[in-house]
Protein backbone atom coordinates (compact mmCIF):
# COMPACT_ATOMS: atom_id res chain seq x y z
CA UNK A 1 0.00 0.00 0.00
CA UNK A 2 1.32 3.80 -0.89
CA UNK A 3 2.00 5.28 2.19
CA UNK A 4 0.41 8.54 2.44
CA UNK A 5 1.84 11.71 2.46
CA UNK A 6 -0.40 15.30 3.53
CA UNK A 7 -0.15 17.76 0.89
CA UNK A 8 -1.35 21.35 1.68
CA UNK A 9 -4.18 22.70 -0.89
CA UNK A 10 -2.17 24.41 -3.77
CA UNK A 11 -2.30 27.99 -4.36
CA UNK A 12 -4.04 29.40 -7.34
CA UNK A 13 -1.35 30.73 -10.15
CA UNK A 14 -1.16 34.26 -11.62
CA UNK A 15 0.47 32.96 -15.06
CA UNK A 16 2.33 35.26 -16.38
CA UNK A 17 5.13 35.49 -19.33
CA UNK A 18 7.74 38.22 -20.14
CA UNK A 19 9.19 38.52 -23.50
CA UNK A 20 9.18 35.13 -24.06
CA UNK A 21 10.45 33.55 -26.96
CA UNK A 22 11.59 30.43 -28.83
CA UNK A 23 12.60 28.73 -31.91
CA UNK A 24 13.76 25.73 -33.51
CA UNK A 25 16.33 24.47 -35.53
CA UNK A 26 15.73 24.00 -39.02
CA UNK A 27 19.12 22.87 -40.67
CA UNK A 28 21.22 25.10 -41.04
CA UNK A 29 18.51 27.69 -39.96
CA UNK A 30 16.24 28.38 -37.14
CA UNK A 31 12.55 29.59 -36.95
CA UNK A 32 11.26 31.42 -34.08
CA UNK A 33 7.85 29.81 -32.99
CA UNK A 34 7.09 32.54 -30.45
CA UNK A 35 8.80 36.04 -30.33
CA UNK A 36 8.55 38.34 -27.25
CA UNK A 37 5.24 36.97 -26.23
CA UNK A 38 3.67 38.69 -23.30
CA UNK A 39 0.74 37.74 -21.11
CA UNK A 40 -1.04 37.31 -17.99
CA UNK A 41 -3.73 34.97 -16.96
CA UNK A 42 -5.55 35.18 -13.33
CA UNK A 43 -6.26 33.08 -10.78
CA UNK A 44 -8.98 30.66 -12.21
CA UNK A 45 -9.32 32.32 -15.05
CA UNK A 46 -10.65 29.87 -18.53
CA UNK A 47 -8.61 30.82 -21.41
CA UNK A 48 -8.75 29.87 -24.80
CA UNK A 49 -5.94 30.44 -27.47
CA UNK A 50 -6.95 30.16 -30.95
CA UNK A 51 -4.58 29.15 -33.43
CA UNK A 52 -4.43 27.77 -36.74
CA UNK A 53 -1.73 24.53 -37.09
CA UNK A 54 2.12 25.60 -36.96
CA UNK A 55 1.14 28.76 -34.79
CA UNK A 56 2.89 27.78 -31.79
CA UNK A 57 0.10 27.12 -29.35
CA UNK A 58 1.87 23.63 -28.62
CA UNK A 59 5.08 25.25 -27.96
CA UNK A 60 3.32 27.42 -25.49
CA UNK A 61 1.30 24.98 -23.30
CA UNK A 62 4.46 22.71 -22.85
CA UNK A 63 6.33 26.16 -21.85
CA UNK A 64 3.39 26.67 -19.55
CA UNK A 65 3.53 23.03 -18.03
CA UNK A 66 7.26 22.95 -17.60
CA UNK A 67 8.48 20.31 -20.11
CA UNK A 68 10.00 23.17 -21.94
CA UNK A 69 11.78 26.26 -21.31
CA UNK A 70 12.11 29.49 -23.34
CA UNK A 71 15.41 30.73 -25.31
CA UNK A 72 14.50 33.90 -23.85
CA UNK A 73 12.28 35.59 -21.23
CA UNK A 74 10.65 34.91 -18.71
CA UNK A 75 7.55 32.35 -17.17
CA UNK A 76 6.00 32.52 -13.85
CA UNK A 77 3.56 30.78 -11.93
CA UNK A 78 2.27 32.32 -8.73
CA UNK A 79 5.78 33.32 -7.30
CA UNK A 80 7.88 30.03 -9.20
CA UNK A 81 9.51 31.34 -12.53
CA UNK A 82 9.89 27.90 -14.45
CA UNK A 83 11.79 29.50 -17.09
CA UNK A 84 15.03 29.22 -14.71
CA UNK A 85 13.83 25.88 -13.42
CA UNK A 86 16.11 22.70 -13.97
CA UNK A 87 14.25 19.54 -15.66
CA UNK A 88 13.84 17.68 -11.89
CA UNK A 89 12.23 20.98 -10.45
CA UNK A 90 9.87 21.44 -13.48
CA UNK A 91 9.58 17.22 -13.27
CA UNK A 92 7.59 17.77 -9.74
CA UNK A 93 5.97 20.79 -10.49
CA UNK A 94 4.11 19.37 -13.36
CA UNK A 95 3.34 16.40 -11.29
CA UNK A 96 1.61 18.24 -8.54
CA UNK A 97 0.72 21.60 -10.53
CA UNK A 98 -0.31 20.68 -13.22
CA UNK A 99 -2.80 18.29 -15.81
CA UNK A 100 -3.09 18.12 -19.29
CA UNK A 101 -5.83 17.26 -21.61
CA UNK A 102 -4.26 15.83 -25.11
CA UNK A 103 -6.36 15.12 -28.67
CA UNK A 104 -5.70 11.92 -28.55
CA UNK A 105 -6.71 10.99 -24.81
CA UNK A 106 -2.68 9.59 -23.65
CA UNK A 107 -4.52 7.04 -21.56
CA UNK A 108 -2.53 4.05 -20.52
CA UNK A 109 -4.17 1.01 -22.39
CA UNK A 110 -2.69 -1.67 -19.79
CA UNK A 111 -4.18 0.09 -16.94
CA UNK A 112 -8.42 0.02 -16.52
CA UNK A 113 -10.00 3.13 -16.11
CA UNK A 114 -9.96 3.32 -12.84
CA UNK A 115 -6.01 2.90 -12.52
CA UNK A 116 -5.74 5.73 -15.06
CA UNK A 117 -7.04 7.96 -12.74
CA UNK A 118 -5.36 6.36 -9.49
CA UNK A 119 -2.21 6.79 -10.98
CA UNK A 120 -1.01 10.67 -10.95
CA UNK A 121 -2.54 10.29 -7.28
CA UNK A 122 0.20 7.42 -6.64
CA UNK A 123 2.87 9.50 -7.99
CA UNK A 124 2.05 12.20 -5.77
CA UNK A 125 1.73 9.48 -2.77
CA UNK A 126 -1.27 10.10 -1.95
CA UNK A 127 -2.73 7.12 0.38
CA UNK A 128 -4.70 4.02 -1.14
CA UNK A 129 -7.94 4.63 0.73
CA UNK A 130 -7.96 8.29 -0.81
CA UNK A 131 -7.27 7.39 -4.30
CA UNK A 132 -9.65 5.03 -3.70
CA UNK A 133 -12.41 7.86 -2.68
CA UNK A 134 -11.26 10.10 -5.53
CA UNK A 135 -11.05 8.00 -8.16
CA UNK A 136 -14.76 6.86 -7.43
CA UNK A 137 -15.97 10.54 -7.26
CA UNK A 138 -13.85 11.67 -10.31
CA UNK A 139 -15.46 8.53 -12.54
CA UNK A 140 -18.92 9.96 -10.86
CA UNK A 141 -18.29 13.10 -11.78
CA UNK A 142 -17.62 12.75 -15.83
CA UNK A 143 -20.29 9.68 -16.30
CA UNK A 144 -17.73 6.93 -15.64
CA UNK A 145 -19.30 5.23 -12.27
CA UNK A 146 -19.57 2.00 -14.23
CA UNK A 147 -16.71 1.68 -16.33
CA UNK A 148 -13.79 1.53 -13.25
CA UNK A 149 -12.72 -1.63 -14.44
CA UNK A 150 -13.11 -1.44 -18.28
CA UNK A 151 -10.16 -0.24 -20.49
CA UNK A 152 -9.45 2.55 -22.86
CA UNK A 153 -10.18 0.02 -25.54
CA UNK A 154 -13.71 -0.43 -24.54
CA UNK A 155 -14.61 3.24 -24.28
CA UNK A 156 -15.72 4.95 -27.02
CA UNK A 157 -13.12 8.51 -27.73
CA UNK A 158 -16.26 10.58 -26.29
CA UNK A 159 -15.59 8.45 -22.79
CA UNK A 160 -12.18 8.18 -22.98
CA UNK A 161 -11.54 11.92 -23.28
CA UNK A 162 -14.06 12.54 -20.37
CA UNK A 163 -11.76 9.94 -18.60
CA UNK A 164 -9.02 11.76 -19.57
CA UNK A 165 -10.21 15.35 -18.11
CA UNK A 166 -10.89 13.33 -14.85
CA UNK A 167 -7.17 12.64 -15.03
CA UNK A 168 -5.91 16.14 -15.64
CA UNK A 169 -8.18 17.18 -12.74
CA UNK A 170 -8.11 14.36 -10.11
CA UNK A 171 -4.83 15.59 -7.90
CA UNK A 172 -6.14 18.88 -7.88
CA UNK A 173 -3.82 20.78 -10.11
CA UNK A 174 -3.61 23.95 -9.59
CA UNK A 175 -3.40 24.73 -14.13
CA UNK A 176 -5.09 22.67 -16.23
CA UNK A 177 -3.88 22.63 -19.79
CA UNK A 178 -6.27 21.59 -22.70
CA UNK A 179 -4.61 21.04 -26.37
CA UNK A 180 -7.50 20.60 -29.17
CA UNK A 181 -9.39 18.26 -26.58
CA UNK A 182 -12.14 18.07 -29.02
CA UNK A 183 -10.16 17.58 -32.17
CA UNK A 184 -10.44 13.68 -32.24
CA UNK A 185 -14.52 13.57 -31.46
CA UNK A 186 -17.54 14.50 -33.22
CA UNK A 187 -19.39 17.50 -32.52
CA UNK A 188 -21.41 16.14 -30.13
CA UNK A 189 -19.34 14.27 -28.10
CA UNK A 190 -16.63 17.49 -28.40
CA UNK A 191 -19.21 19.94 -27.29
CA UNK A 192 -20.02 17.54 -23.90
CA UNK A 193 -16.34 16.93 -23.19
CA UNK A 194 -15.67 21.11 -23.50
CA UNK A 195 -19.03 21.73 -21.30
CA UNK A 196 -17.72 18.93 -18.94
CA UNK A 197 -14.01 20.65 -18.63
CA UNK A 198 -15.35 24.01 -18.03
CA UNK A 199 -17.77 23.27 -15.62
CA UNK A 200 -15.14 20.74 -13.70
CA UNK A 201 -12.61 23.67 -13.65
CA UNK A 202 -15.23 26.40 -12.47
CA UNK A 203 -16.27 24.32 -9.60
CA UNK A 204 -12.55 23.64 -8.56
CA UNK A 205 -11.38 27.04 -9.05
CA UNK A 206 -8.50 25.47 -11.11
CA UNK A 207 -6.91 28.18 -14.02
CA UNK A 208 -7.70 26.58 -17.31
CA UNK A 209 -5.79 27.47 -20.73
CA UNK A 210 -7.90 25.66 -23.77
CA UNK A 211 -5.60 25.83 -26.99
CA UNK A 212 -7.64 25.27 -30.22
CA UNK A 213 -8.44 26.25 -33.63
CA UNK A 214 -12.00 25.75 -33.26
CA UNK A 215 -13.82 29.69 -32.44
CA UNK A 216 -16.97 27.73 -31.65
CA UNK A 217 -14.65 25.97 -28.89
CA UNK A 218 -12.91 28.85 -27.39
CA UNK A 219 -16.33 30.66 -27.01
CA UNK A 220 -17.41 28.45 -24.18
CA UNK A 221 -14.77 30.16 -21.72
CA UNK A 222 -13.90 33.35 -20.07
CA UNK A 223 -11.55 35.40 -22.60
CA UNK A 224 -10.01 34.51 -26.02
CA UNK A 225 -7.07 35.36 -27.33
CA UNK A 226 -4.77 34.53 -30.65
CA UNK A 227 -1.55 33.44 -31.59
CA UNK A 228 -0.35 34.42 -35.08
CA UNK A 229 3.09 34.32 -36.70
CA UNK A 230 4.17 33.28 -32.78
CA UNK A 231 2.41 36.75 -31.29
CA UNK A 232 -0.43 37.15 -28.93
CA UNK A 233 -3.07 39.31 -30.19
CA UNK A 234 -6.52 40.01 -29.67
CA UNK A 235 -9.30 37.97 -31.95
CA UNK A 236 -10.16 39.82 -35.08
CA UNK A 237 -13.33 39.59 -35.84
CA UNK A 238 -13.92 37.77 -39.72
CA UNK A 239 -11.16 35.52 -39.58
CA UNK A 240 -12.15 32.23 -40.20
CA UNK A 241 -10.10 29.91 -37.90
Amino acid sequence: MTSRVEHDPPSLPTVRLEGVTRSYGEGSRRRDVLRDVNLEIAAGERLALLGRSGSGKSTLLNLLGAIDRPDAGRILIGNRDLSRAGERERTLFRRRHVGFVYQFFNLIPTLSAGDNLGLPLELNRVGEAEIQARVAEALEAVGLADRHDDFPDRLSGGEQQRLAAARALIHRPTLVLADEPTGNLDAGSGARVLDLLTRLSRERGTTLVLVTHSLAAAQRVDRILALVDGRIQPVAEGIAW
